[in-house]
């Protein structure tokens, strides 16, 4: 059981930190400040579960990360192209009302 939670947190905690990179990078203050919350809930179940880890749970810590990162990249490729079309939308309202 410790093996799933050592694998979900690193999991979260590294998308979590792909997805705050990007939040600040892009001008996202508030996704990024909401982000952070996740960062930290994600932290302090690392550091309850890593210390004692063993064989098993020391993989699963390794293979969140990767994971993790991963999706990051695609939830944000694909996050970015919504925010992009919803103002895309809103400047064509824009010039459509002028």
């Amino acid at each position: 059981m410790n093996a799933a939670f050592l694998f979900v947190s690193t999991f979260v905690l590294v998308l979590a930190l792909g997805l705050q990179s990007q939040f600040v990078n892009n001008g996202h203050p508030f996704m990024a400040f909401a982000n952070s919350l996740v960062i930290g809930a994600s932290n302090l179940v690392l550091f309850k579960l890593a210390p004692e880890a063993s064989g098993p749970e020391i993989a699963a810590y390794l293979l969140g990360g990767p994971f993790g990162i991963w999706t990051s990249m695609i939830l944000f490729k694909h996050y970015a192209f919504w925010w992009a079309k919803r103002k895309l939308g809103a400047t064509n309202e824009q010039t459509d009302e002028a």
